[in-house]
């Protein structure tokens, strides 16, 4: 913890101080940001970028460090500086391209609605600061200032502030056309960190800034979460843009980590700490799982962007003959965040479901009885809906034939792109294998969340593993999951290697037509 002031006569100082909330974000923004920024060397290296070079770098570096500011500032002035400053360098990064009217569009957009939050935010840390006569977030996040009906409003104005920047749906407008217009690497970093900063938002403040929640907080936290993921992945299947696709599914993740967050909000609520741990463990859990995954996903994209001049899925086809490693990545990213074993996005999805499924058997209280099923229940859907667009879209994308004369001409990405793909692909395998070894981390961030207890079992996955005391299933899963990948990574190189396989040319069927 340490206190930077800017100027000793001031009434005001800049101060930043570092717990175990804000040393788990700036781990999730290690493990996106480093990568990226080893991807963009070679992806900025393209002809159209070099005149912009020197901008783009500031502006990457520039957004990295407001970032990690924000997750770090003591206070509401400290944070204020860092979020406006992570907004104009986020706009200015979107406008790269500005000779495109979309992009220039995009770039407006974001700041309207970005400003629209930040005058909620404003606004309830002058509240606070008036109430409380001090900036300092270990005063005003103390939970003992606002009182009565002030709770509500101030969680109304925390919420909507932090939930434009994280995409929440109905907050959402600004995402699924930045995103696009962004270049890709810039597109990863929002993805992955830039929506998280709200998240971090919504959790330092509204959950546990604000005293213990009110029921009304979670019910409203977690009806959004899965408004957000549900809608968020229709849309997503309707998308031919694959940066847009991406792009949506970026909020359907985002319901999923507050359907974890809103299910812990509910058991504070209810004063059952233990069911408050599992939820906003997975919820954490999903906020770095989504960095990981995400951020391969879009890396990929740019791959393939690059490679065919377009973003139009319709025109790729027939790629993973010509890209193998950039297939190959993609592939793991679209398993991850479809939420299939033994990656990371089940981990997380999973862990959600059990919390759902514990609160359910152990409450007596009629509203979780009703809606912890129906978020269960709308993770399932969401986790269905999220398979079947990764499979047209990597269908498409990298099977069959080329759809185009760019298609067929593709080429690899050079070393510089792959590898970091490759370290977020690694990435993807070793948090969902080894799950145990998250939550043993977690649980030293949640120990200095207030009214957060965990109970040795309690986080147990009823067999499958992942016990939060370090149990048995903790080494024995892992290792049948990872035996079970390597024989299967075995059997298909043993079939694929035979020479007693007879190639057959025939007519492509065309469905009957």
């Amino acid at each position: 913890q340490g206190e930077l002031f800017v100027h000793r006569a001031s009434q005001f100082s800049f101060s930043y101080t570092v717990d175990g909330l804000s040393a788990w974000f700036l781990i999730v923004l290690s493990a996106l940001a480093i990568p990226v920024a080893i991807y963009s060397i070679g992806y900025f290296a393209q002809g159209h970028f070099e005149r912009r070079s020197v901008f783009v770098a500031a502006a990457f570096n520039g957004l990295i460090g407001a970032v990690e500011l924000v997750f770090v500032a003591g206070d509401a002035i400290t944070f204020l500086f860092a979020w406006e400053l992570m907004t104009l360098v986020t706009a200015a990064l979107v406008a790269t391209e500005h000779e495109q009217r979309e992009n220039r569009s995009a770039a407006y957009l974001y700041l309207v609605m970005s400003h629209v939050g930040t005058g909620c935010l404003i606004a309830g840390f002058l509240a606070l600061a008036t109430a409380a006569g001090s900036v300092s977030f270990s005063t005003i996040l103390s939970g003992n200032v606002a009182r009565g009906p002030m709770r509500d409003a101030l969680f109304g104005l925390f919420f909507i502030g932090f939930g434009v920047k994280a995409g929440i749906i109905p907050l959402h407008v600004w995402l699924p056309e930045a995103h696009p217009a962004a270049p890709t690497s810039i597109s990863a970093l929002m993805s992955g960190v830039l929506l998280k900063a709200g998240i971090y938002g919504i959790v330092r403040v509204c959950a546990f800034g604000l005293g213990v929640p009110r029921l009304s907080w979670g019910v409203i936290v977690l009806a959004l979460g899965g408004l957000s993921a549900v809608l968020g992945v229709l849309y997503a299947l309707m998308q031919h843009d694959i940066k847009r696709l991406l792009a949506y599914h970026s909020i359907e993740n985002i319901g999923i980590i507050l359907l974890g967050l809103g299910a812990g909000m509910m058991a504070l609520a209810y004063g059952r700490s233990e069911l408050a741990w599992i939820g906003v463990a997975a919820s954490l859990y999903h906020v770095l799982n989504h960095a990981v995954f995400k951020g391969l996903l879009f890396l990929g994209a740019g791959d393939v962007v690059t490679t065919t001049g377009t973003r139009q899925i319709e025109q790729f086809g027939g790629l993973l003959r010509r890209m193998p490693w950039t297939g190959l990545f993609f592939l793991v990213g679209a398993m991850a965040i479809s939420g299939l074993p033994p990656l990371n996005g089940f981990a997380s999805e999973w862990l959600t479901f059990q919390a759902f499924l514990f609160g359910f058997r152990g409450s007596a209280e009629p509203l979780v009885h009703f809606l912890f099923p129906v978020g269960g229940a709308l993770l399932a859907l969401t986790a269905a809906l999220a398979a079947a667009c990764f499979v047209k879209a990597f269908g498409i994308s990298f099977l069959a034939l080329p759809r185009s004369q760019a298609a067929a001409a593709a080429r690899e990405a050079p070393a510089v792109m792959l590898v970091p793909q490759a370290l977020l692909a690694a990435l993807c395998v070793a948090l969902g294998l080894f799950p145990g070894v998250v939550l043993r981390v977690l649980g030293r961030v949640l120990a200095s969340l207030p009214g957060l207890r965990p109970q040795p079992g309690t986080a147990a996955w009823n067999g499958i593993g992942m016990a939060s005391g370090g149990g048995a299933f903790d080494h024995v899963v892992p290792l049948v999951f990872a035996a079970a990948l390597v024989c299967g990574i075995a059997l298909a190189g043993a079939l694929a290697a035979r020479s007693g396989f007879a190639t057959r040319r025939v007519p492509t069927w065309g469905c009957g037509g």
